[in-house]
């Protein structure tokens, strides 16, 4: 004989759903399985945290996973969330259906220890901490559930680990550009290729799009103009595009319909992929980071002799002296120290731009 449903319960194209009154309160959801078994127990599960809520204050428990659902739908806003939305990838393994009151500083112990074992740099780590700190607090103060109880009694103690020595920036040689591009797909030989060349950090590039694209009077080339909610410091951002980078961005006209740089028809989420990986171990250059790219241009424009104000300007650093509504004169004088960089080496400036 089959088991008996539950009041309750009903099913609809093969999945078990629940509209029922607990305690006052009607519950409407999906039980996300087609077995009476399970969806039996999941009314039970949810009737007595139910009780236990209305009789002793007793909090549901939540996991990681659902509360990581949460941060990400009400934190649109966010600059970092595409970088928050990573960490977060990289911790539901590990934690994703851990209760969110079980979670610790020890609890977090064995992804800390993976993470460190495969070499990732404590600043990363830490990333994935703040967001975990943050989503607990949110949980511990913001967030309430039906039995208007916050979903978390007290958010633990996470503390961030000690950040040790910095790395220092690492800029690269026009040699081991060379070396690097010849090992590298062609889109992301483009994307590398670019950023030495506008000094664009990671995100900058990934989702440079057409739409940004300006055209203004008496400038000598395009400029992109990068919305603030983008950028780091919040601003918009211009770009002038050197000789170099102008080549870039015209081979890759007419690519994609939205995004500059593209790789299968879609915009990449980051360069530092595996393709990247295995093409830096392969150019003799394994610690080389995306970010080191951006270096490069600006070690490049101090050896160039680009006065300080622009260095910073074609850099995107924030810089309140100095309007964000350029004139024409202001680009072509930015666009005219960009293309120093292109001088530096001429041989292979002239490579780049047969190519």
């Amino acid at each position: 004989m089959g088991q008996k449903r539950t009041p309750g319960l009903y099913e609809r194209n093969n999945i078990w759903h629940i509209d029922k009154v607990i305690y006052g309160r009607r519950i409407r959801k999906s039980c996300k399985t087609s077995s009476l078994v399970e969806a039996n127990a999941l009314v039970a599960n949810l009737m007595e945290e139910h009780r236990l809520a209305r009789q002793y204050g007793v909090r549901p428990k939540i996991p990681f996973g659902m509360a990581a659902t949460r941060f990400v739908e009400t934190n649109h806003h966010k600059r970092s969330l595409r970088s928050d939305v990573g960490r977060i990838r990289g911790l539901l393994p590990w934690i994703g259906n851990v209760p969110i009151n079980e979670i610790n500083i020890g609890t977090l112990q064995p992804w800390i220890q993976a993470r460190q074992e495969q070499g990732i740099a404590t600043g990363t780590i830490n990333h994935g901490l703040a967001v975990v700190r943050r989503i607990l607090n949110l949980a511990a103060t913001e967030w309430y559930n039906e039995h208007n109880q916050t979903w978390l009694q007290a958010a633990p103690k996470i503390k961030l680990l000690p950040k040790g020595e910095v790395r220092k920036p690492r800029p690269i040689t026009f040699e081991e550009q060379m070396q690097l591009i010849a090992c590298l797909p062609a889109y992301l030989a483009e994307m590398v290729l670019f950023m030495v060349n506008t000094g664009c950090r990671d995100q900058e590039v990934c989702q440079l799009q057409w739409a940004w694209e300006c055209c203004f009077q008496g400038v000598e080339s395009p400029v992109f103009v990068v919305p603030g909610a983008l950028v780091k410091n919040g601003i918009d951002r211009y770009i002038g595009l050197n000789k170099i980078a102008c080549n870039v961005v015209e081979s890759r006209r007419g690519k994609h319909p939205d995004f500059v740089f593209a790789s299968n028809g879609k915009a990449l989420s980051r360069m530092n992929n595996r393709a990247w990986r295995k093409a830096r171990d392969a150019a003799g250059l394994p610690n080389l980071r995306v970010h080191d790219l951006k270096h490069t241009f600006g070690a490049r424009l101090r050896k160039a002799g680009v006065r300080y104000e622009d260095h910073q300007q074609l850099l995107g650093h924030k810089n309140q002296s100095i309007t964000m509504h350029y004139s024409s004169i202001q680009l072509n004088d930015l666009i005219k120290a960009a293309n120093a960089v292109c001088d530096l080496d001429q041989a292979q400036a002239e490579v780049y731009l047969v190519g």
